[in-house]
């Protein structure tokens, strides 16, 4: 009954974004051990696929970053994480105030009705 496209493809996104997060954290952690590569999330170009299907739901891809590395084989770039951080948890923000105003407008519904 709640299940529509636009609810379905927050949802989405706002798993994509959550694994994100805990990615950028992961290669913040890691950013001085020897080998590691940093992990790159992406979703957003298979959800627009998915919506414009009139579906929806995708699931985030994790992979390694073929960005260049260090001496040590490390390639986790501090300044790319913390500007990637900011930018994930902005638009988690924004995803997640779209599903309150929905659930909102919904609420306000059901009470005039």
């Amino acid at each position: 009954m709640l299940e529509s496209v636009t609810t379905t493809a927050l949802t989405s996104a706002l798993t994509g974004l959550s694994q994100r997060q805990r990615a950028i954290a992961d290669n913040i952690a890691n950013v001085n051990t020897s080998g590691y590569r940093a992990q790159v999330v992406s979703f957003e170009a298979e959800l627009a696929r998915s919506v414009e299907r009139g579906d929806g739901a995708v699931s985030p891809t994790v992979r390694a970053s073929t960005a260049p590395t260090r001496l040590n084989g490390n390639n986790v770039n501090l300044d790319t994480e913390t500007l990637a951080n900011i930018e994930t948890v902005l638009r988690y923000q924004f995803a997640a105030q779209a599903v309150g105003g929905t659930f909102s407008s919904l609420q306000t519904a059901m009470r005039t009705s």
